[in-house]
């Protein structure tokens, strides 16, 4: 029996419910299924394994985007995040894309950098070139640290060598590029760094300070594209409302600042639901949005002959489905079970296409109905019952907020005191 991800009125079913149906998309055993309805599924002695001065865990959301077909093979994508409307948006725009075929990605090799920052050299060009001639002894010097990752393809791969100019002087940075396969490769990284810092101290007899992996993964990137049939978006003038909207992102560093965040929205709930680094995932996207030196738009929106509208995304992508907290944490295993994702290239693609279909979602709604009608009556909810409403009062105030569009703590507690004067509790 094929799996799709296109899954009608899931948003109507109760929790329950719903992981009834992802416990048998993914074949999620009844264990699984209890740890994903338990908000406590991350035992305190576990939780004191993976950070310091541990007190608690403190549980996020966890929803699932629907209706994603990615390279003609449905996905279900676990969410993780606090944000009304996110998971819904998602879920709308991969409804759209299935139209002409859902999203299409391809990636780069999971190559990451390391730095080793070298100062106080005399001829720093000179010793640049020294760098370079012992290339294939530093190679060696760093793959030997990893046997293993070497093992299975992976390793220090290349490496290359710059003088860059700083407020303390000239700076000789050599950079290891490293292939971290399905791994994000920070520990790897940093390892071959330390490692091969002596012999480059004793190849420019200069002095080594830092040695770390760089967060702005440009040898790592993760592109998807979308073509979105005219009808299924909401006609031709929101598609060019949609186009105005990207071109404004892409002029405007303001604009584009909440245009990238929207994108993050969708893809970082995903990194934290598979307990990556979405901090190193976040600086890498935003420093990658600036590398022309104008701040931008990660996405790139047209309208095609045809009168459609074509999306696409690039964007580093230091993502890993082994090592770290994705093997430790109970609830980040299964989100990677649910996503059936085999490699860590598959995973960062993944990203991008949800990336992708969050932007569409946020731009058609700006473009069309405007933010406030489906994210701040989300918003509403969250206020109604910050101020005490329970049941179908809840409703009641949220109707009333959104229709006056005065979604304030202070209007919703009015709004109590007067129901509760109508007995309409």
């Amino acid at each position: 029996m094929n799996k799709t991800s296109q899954i009608s009125g899931f948003y109507k079913l109760n929790p329950k419910e719903r992981v009834q149906i992802i416990k048998d998309f993914a074949g999620l055993t009844d264990e699984e299924a209890h740890i994903l309805q338990s908000t406590g599924s991350l035992k305190l002695e576990l939780a004191d394994r993976m950070i310091e001065n541990v007190i608690g865990a403190m549980p996020i959301p966890l929803g699932i985007a629907t209706n994603f077909l990615i390279n003609e093979r449905d996905y279900l994508i676990p969410m993780a995040i606090e944000e009304p409307s996110v998971v819904a948006g998602a879920s709308y725009a991969a409804k759209m894309a299935r139209v002409k075929g859902g999203f299409f990605t391809s990636s780069t090799e999971p190559i990451m950098i390391g730095q080793i920052q070298v100062i106080g050299i005399n001829n720093p060009h000179e010793a640049k070139k020294a760098i370079l001639a012992a290339k294939e002894d530093i190679l060696k010097k760093a793959n030997e640290q990893d046997p293993m990752l070497v093992s299975v393809g992976g390793g220090t791969k290349d490496l290359n060598a710059k003088v860059i100019q700083t407020s303390t002087g000239p700076m000789v940075i050599t950079e290891l590029h490293v292939d971290c396969r399905d791994a994000m490769g920070a520990n790897a990284v940093n390892t071959m760094a330390e490692a091969v810092a002596p012999m480059i101290e004793r190849i420019t007899h200069g002095k080594v300070y830092l040695r770390i992996i760089s967060n702005l993964a440009t040898k790592r990137l993760a592109r998807a594209r979308t073509v979105i049939a005219k009808e299924a978006v909401g006609g031709e003038e929101v598609i060019d409302g949609i186009v105005e909207a990207y071109a404004f992102a892409e002029a405007d560093p303001y604009r584009a600042a909440t245009h990238n965040k929207g994108i993050l929205n969708g893809i970082i709930g995903v990194v934290i639901a598979t307990c990556n680094d979405h901090r190193a995932v976040e600086a890498g996207a935003h420093a990658y949005a600036a590398r022309s030196g104008h701040y931008g738009s990660l996405t790139v929106w047209k309208k095609n002959k045809d009168g459609d509208l074509e999306g696409s995304i690039e964007l580093p992508m230091a993502v890993g489905i082994i090592g770290g907290a994705t093997k430790v944490h109970p609830v980040a295993k299964i989100a990677l079970k649910i996503l059936g994702v085999k490699t860590a290239r598959e995973l960062g693609e993944v990203l991008a296409a949800v990336g992708l279909a969050q932007n569409l979602a946020a731009l058609r709604a700006l473009a069309h109905e405007g933010i406030q009608r489906g994210h701040m009556s989300l918003h509403a909810r969250n206020v109604a019952i910050m101020a005490g409403a329970s049941g179908r009062l809840i409703n009641l105030i949220v109707e009333k907020m959104v229709e006056e569009r005065k979604i304030r703590l202070d209007r919703a507690k009015e709004l109590m005191k007067e129901y509760e004067e109508k007995g309409k509790l």
